[in-house]
C-alpha cells in the first residue's frame, strides 16, 4: 500500500481487489498529470474524461472551443462518477486504449 502518490493521499481501501489500483495494487504512475471531467463510465472499470481548450482562428480573429477525450482506468478505491472533475496520471499501458489512471476526484457534481 502506498500512502501518497504525487502528493495525493490514499483513499479508503475498497472491498474489491484491483491489481491496477495505484494505491492498493501494483500499478506505478509517472509524473505527468491531467485534469478533466468524466463524461462516460463502463462496467469494466474504465471511464472517458474530456477537457476543453481555446484555439485562436487567425482568419476570423476569434477563439474556438476544442475538446479532447481520453480513456482512463477508474479504480475501485476512487470510483469517479459522471460529471466529476478528476486528476489523472500517466502509467504503463493497461489495455489497448488505456494509458492513464484516475488518482482523485477534485470537484464533485454541482
Amino acid at each position: 500500500m502506498k500512502k501518497t502518490i504525487l502528493g495525493v493521499p490514499a483513499p479508503p481501501k475498497p472491498d474489491v481487489q484491483d491489481k491496477n489500483d495505484p494505491f492498493y495494487g501494483n500499478l506505478s504512475v509517472k509524473n505527468e498529470t491531467l485534469t478533466g471531467v468524466v463524461v462516460k463510465r463502463d462496467i469494466s472499470r474504465s471511464a472517458t474524461i474530456e477537457w476543453e481548450r481555446a484555439r485562436f482562428v487567425k482568419k476570423y480573429e476569434r477563439y474556438e472551443d476544442r475538446k479532447s477525450r481520453l480513456r482512463v482506468h477508474n479504480p475501485a478505491s476512487v470510483d469517479a462518477q459522471v460529471g466529476q472533475r478528476v486528476l489523472v496520471a500517466k502509467t504503463r499501458p493497461i489495455s489497448k486504449t488505456k494509458h492513464h489512471v484516475i488518482l482523485k476526484v477534485i470537484e464533485d457534481k454541482q
